[in-house]
């Protein structure tokens, strides 16, 4: 019976669960002899035996279901050539970070020094055993045909060559976007294709196999038209022959309908664009030169519908829209490889996400207030968060369906939250705003900077990139913390307000303060001691335009933080009071909280200026806010005072902002719950969206529903961020950790890009510092 336990012991510790299912504990524990005996000898045996019983178990017992080799021979690196095994593993290893970012797939990248085909597939084969699947990169043509179809033929796990196939299906979506909004048939469209390599022949192949016809392509490598004239054809180029007129390039170009580019920069002009027939797509898709420009392209013509490799221009074929996701579905069903059915359901799948509507987080990655499906949107942005919900659920149904998958998926619901879970979607927009804050770096002055989870967050944001940091203490203190702990703070601009230094600087700004605050019970004595103080500086650093920001409240008391800033700052036109706000970092998505700091029990008009202001703040950051007015009354449900005055805060909230998002009042249950809202209440303003922000009736509730939701729901808080006043001063809770620390600063930057138009390289461009951050924020 011992025997039989301590076996079921170490299966249980060996198992990796089914695929497509996330470990409740993703990692295994080794504290204790125990784990040890478990985890290797004498416990490792049993999952061993079970293996040998049954090699199927292999995915039940190892991580084999989840591993994917990223194997090259670096011969076809890139635009560098034949450059050598180890020239090639700098984009293995970051092909592996993107399938680990995009789907939580795990890579091995494998460089093998060897060019003869029939080796290099003899020594992928063997490796079968270990990896759930095989991406093949950068390997030169013909060779990668023949490799790829080899090993397909031979091994029952899924191989892809993603140079071939990546570039293939991308803009095979793509392509059939543009048709649709160009208004033509694809088994009528007339092709040019510049390129005859691997690339271009799996989208010729991929384009037939949606409907294009072959005689309606005119195919040109570097020495002209793929012809029957010509001699110098290998097996494959002879497939794509023209028997008709041997053209050139400007010639067949003329009155054709679809332009594909997988060959080099610059190969086309203006005047072959013009020459194209009505409504032309022409995909420029060379790296990192387009055979066109974006510029020229669609100044010659306002009818066409232009895609390049580019990031920096619209519809960018990039081949992270695929792989991640389509090796994630073959995995997650056992798919033994990767046919044409899956792919085809992976061209479909992106080319009816880009028609849906995008999501705010997307609008903020890019800096668009709306991007919707047209001629300059025909395929998903990389970063939008659905795709791996969308295009692995398709390529599993299709792995199914077609015969090859091992594994069933029967819960497709829940096979979704789990593909959401591996994204962790929770941090997306901190991603974003993140991105958004190193575009245009602020000055953050931190008032407590004799701290050291102040100084590590300072050394943080200033290698990230997010902020230039100003810290405020004294000088000796920070430096011997800093080199206490090993932290960079070399170049940082340390002020001690309280220093003889920063005695005219005090006097400044206590003459300042004095001549605001004087006819409100301070005197002169009082404004330039404040001025010792380094909330009051700081918050004068920010209102005299020395610094962009300020983050305080680590180890202060609330009203001491918040204070000096209303005081010396002041709140924005037509601001009464100011409030409180928490961004709640959820599974779900970003969750806006309000009041939870400021006002205890405001009346139905301040609760109503809480709202607005809620609501201008979060379409700072580009989302569209859909706000839940809080109760425990749903519309009327209960005529006591509590419910009335929620109910009079939503219509004036309606009256002086009709086309807000808005209902209420309600409960939270309904808010969250948009089947139950829409049948209990279909006259409902919130609509089929989900709700992003909540206000509260009073400071209470909002407290301690958010404390609740950090503490028990296990969301990441950020805040509180204070609405209301001129210039961003945000209040840190008390105990914040360094990772709460750069994500308030990140909003802070954001905030501050938004309320100051002065260039801040141009102002510290000066400092010392500057060269320093300027070369990290480069290399970022």
């Amino acid at each position: 019976m011992k025997r039989e336990l301590r076996k079921e012991q170490a299966l249980e510790y060996h198992a990796k669960g089914r695929p497509g299912k996330i470990e409740v504990i993703p990692t295994k524990e080794a504290k204790t002899q125990r784990d040890l005996s478990l985890a290797y000898s004498p416990g490792v045996a049993e999952p061993c035996k079970e293996i040998a019983l049954d090699v199927e178990n292999v995915y039940k017992y190892t991580a084999k279901g989840n591993l994917v080799a990223v194997i090259s021979n670096g011969t076809a690196v890139l635009g560098l050539g034949d450059i050598g095994p180890e020239a090639s593993k700098p984009v293995m290893e970051g092909k592996g970070v993107l399938f680990k970012i995009f789907a939580d797939i795990d890579v091995f990248d494998i460089e093998i020094n060897e060019k003869d085909p029939e080796k290099f597939v003899q020594i992928v084969k063997s490796l079968e055993p270990t990896f759930g699947g095989i991406n093949l990169e950068d390997i030169k043509a013909p060779e990668c045909f023949y490799i790829e179809k080899k090993l397909k033929e031979q091994m029952k796990i899924p191989v892809m060559h993603d140079d071939q196939h990546g570039t293939a299906i991308i803009s095979a979506a793509a392509l059939l976007n543009a048709l649709e909004i160009q208004k033509k048939k694809i088994e009528k469209a007339k092709f040019v294709v510049n390129g005859a390599g691997a690339a271009a022949i799996a989208c010729i192949k991929l384009y037939e196999a949606l409907g294009a016809k072959r005689e309606n392509f005119l195919v040109f490598d570097s020495k002209g038209l793929v012809h029957e004239s010509r001699t110098d054809l290998d097996e494959l180029k002879q497939e794509f022959m023209s028997y008709n007129k041997n053209l050139s390039l400007q010639e067949a170009l003329k009155d054709s309908d679809v332009f594909i580019g997988l060959s080099k920069g610059d190969v086309l002009n203006e005047d072959m664009v013009r020459s194209m027939a009505k409504n032309p797509i022409v995909f420029a898709m060379a790296n990192p030169d387009p055979e066109i420009s974006w510029e020229l392209a669609t100044g010659v013509r306002k009818d066409i519908i232009m895609a390049t490799g580019r990031s920096d221009y619209p519809n960018q074929v990039n081949n992270v829209l695929g792989f991640p996701f389509i090796f994630r579905g073959a995995l997650d069903v056992r798919a033994t490889q990767i046919n044409e059915a899956m792919k085809l359901a992976a061209v479909k799948a992106l080319a009816d996400l880009a028609k849906t509507p995008v999501p705010d987080i997307v609008n903020i990655a890019y800096n668009e207030r709306n991007i919707s499906f047209g001629a300059n949107y025909i395929i998903p942005k990389p970063l939008d968060p659905r795709l791996l919900a969308t295009v692995a659920p398709a390529v599993a149904k299709a792995a199914m369906e077609s015969g090859v998958a091992k594994f069933a998926i029967t819960n497709w619901e829940q096979y979704v939250i789990e593909l959401n879970k591996r994204l962790g979607l929770d941090n997306q927009i901190m991603r974003i705003l993140g991105n958004k804050a190193r575009r245009d770096p602020k000055r953050v002055v931190f008032a407590e900077a004799d701290n050291i989870k102040i100084l590590k967050t300072a050394q943080i944001i200033f290698d990230e990139g997010i902020a230039y940091p100003i810290l405020l203490g004294k000088e000796k203190r920070i430096r011997e913390l800093a080199e206490e702990h090993k932290i960079d703070i070399e170049g940082l601009p340390i002020i001690d307000p309280q220093s003889d230094e920063q005695e005219e600087k005090r006097k400044e700004y206590g003459d300042l303060f004095f001549r605001r605050r004087q006819r409100r019970g301070v005197n002169q004595y009082e404004s330039q001691k404040a001025m010792r103080d380094r909330n009051h500086f700081g918050c004068m650093m920010v209102e005299s335009g020395e610094a962009d920001a300020m983050i305080s409240g680590l180890t202060k008391n609330y009203a001491d933080t918040i204070r000096p800033a209303i005081q010396i700052i002041g709140t924005e036109e037509g601001v009464q009071k100011i409030a409180g706000m928490y961004l709640m970092l959820t599974k779900k998505g970003p969750l806006f909280m309000a009041d939870t700091t400021v006002n205890f029990n405001p009346t139905a008009e301040e609760l109503a200026d809480i709202t607005l202001m809620v609501a201008r703040e979060i379409r700072n950051f580009n989302l569209v806010p859909r706000i839940a007015m809080l109760s425990y009354s749903n519309f009327g449900s209960s005529d006591s005072p509590e419910a009335r005055l929620v109910a009079k805060a939503t219509e004036i909230v309606k009256k002086r902002n009709p086309s807000l998002i808005v209902d209420g009042e309600m409960q939270v249950s309904m808010a969250f719950n948009k089947d139950l809202l829409k049948e209990n209440y279909p006259f409902n303003a919130l609509g089929d969206k989900d709700v992003n922000t909540l206000i509260f009736p009073n400071l209470a509730a909002g407290n301690v529903a958010y404390n609740l939701l950090k503490e028990v729901g296990g969301a990441d808080a950020i805040g509180p961020i204070l609405l209301g006043l001129k210039k961003p001063v945000h209040v840190l809770q008390l105990g914040s950790s360094v990772r709460s620390i750069v994500n308030m600063v990140i909003v802070a930057v954001v905030d501050a890009q938004l309320k100051s138009k002065a260039s801040t390289e141009d102002l510290i461009s000066k400092s010392p510092w500057w060269k320093r951050f300027k070369k990290t924020n480069k290399e970022i």
